[in-house]
């Protein structure tokens, strides 16, 4: 059974360069705000499904969301030990993985990203369930 080509790990990886070049856009250029919030958090959950479609590329859409949103949920819920906070005052960059603090909103956020990434994957493949 070969892959469909709308999952191709050469277009994934293209995909997620972009994402990570518009979430860096996002974290670097733009005022922080709600809506610079929403926006980095929906592109860090749209990475996280495309990380686990390139790493399994044959996995059923709900999988690869499911995967992708427990993801985001486990580093949002993590961030309420203060561990990410301090991690990223140290290392700079993981606050790009972590994050820093715990915000709900960003846990609806998570859901409905991964549920659009999720449907949008089932339709370019063809999958009706």
């Amino acid at each position: 059974m070969s892959e469909p080509d709308a999952r191709s790990r050469v277009r994934v990886a293209a995909l997620a360069v972009l994402v990570v070049g518009a979430g860096l856009a996002v974290h670097l250029r733009l005022p922080d705000s709600a809506v610079s919030d929403i926006a980095g958090d929906a592109l860090y959950a749209m990475v996280a499904f495309l990380a686990v479609v390139f790493i399994a590329p044959r996995v059923r859409p709900w999988i690869a969301g499911a995967i992708a949103l427990g993801w985001c949920m486990a580093v949002e819920l993590f961030q309420l030990t203060g561990v990410p906070l301090q991690v990223g005052g140290l290392i700079t960059p993981a606050v790009l993985v972590l994050g820093t603090v715990f915000d709900a909103r960003d846990l609806l956020v998570y859901v409905v990203t991964v549920a659009l990434m999720t449907g949008a994957d089932a339709a370019a493949r063809g999958i009706r369930s």
